[in-house]
């Protein structure tokens, strides 16, 4: 079963308060704090992360990237399975688990991509986190969910414009958004009318 890139969306929202309150007890540095990914639990693409597997990937995710401080992530949707350092926006510095939800503390760097996340969490713009990974899937045997296999390599935490993910839940807690299913990319993730919308903006705005 060959690999391909996998990618999945949970809402993550701060408020203006904790905003304000992380710059005042950081030196001015934004660091925010929720729900990365959710084991165990279909979610809006209709796949299953198996606790095992997301377990055995956070710990070699901190032991490789936290606490070599480079556990970087983009804004927006990347396609590749390599992170682009010119659109670095954070750096994970943090993961623990609170029941089968994987919690994580994230920086906003003070690059051209992180001043945008940070003046668009500011504004109180509603955002999305997405774990990156590459894998395979298995289709289970009613046909209604897809899970993912040990064979699961988790890339990166990337801030995105869609918050699509129903179920998912930030500190305050909040639920996210279910848009509906248009549309499949070609890495399997699932492209509604809002993702459709963000990637015309992108176009007009690169010249595409």
């Amino acid at each position: 079963m060959s690999k391909s890139l996998i990618i999945d969306t949970m809402l993550f929202e701060v408020s203006k308060q904790q905003i304000n309150e992380a710059m005042s007890d950081n030196d001015g540095r934004l660091i925010v704090s929720g729900v990365l990914q959710r084991a165990e639990s279909k979610n809006q693409n209709g796949r299953v992360y198996p606790k095992e597997i997301l377990m055995r990937e956070a710990k070699k995710y901190t032991k490789e990237f936290i606490k070599q401080k480079r556990a970087m992530g983009e804004l927006d949707h990347p396609e590749s399975a390599v992170v682009n350092l010119k659109n670095v926006s954070h750096n994970i510095k943090e993961m623990w688990w609170e029941g089968d939800n994987l919690l994580g503390k994230c920086e906003v760097l003070s690059t051209p991509a992180g001043n945008i996340l940070k003046e668009l969490f500011k504004a109180g713009i509603k955002l999305g986190i997405s774990s990156r990974g590459m894998g395979s899937v298995s289709e289970s045997s009613e046909g209604d969910t897809v899970e993912v296999q040990k064979d699961f390599e988790l890339i990166a935490f990337d801030f995105v414009s869609n918050p699509s993910t129903h179920g998912a839940f930030m500190h305050p807690m909040h639920e996210g958004v279910d848009r509906g299913r248009n549309d499949v990319r070609v890495d399997g993730t699932i492209c509604d009318k809002w993702c459709k919308t963000e990637s015309l903006i992108t176009d007009i705005l690169t010249g595409v």
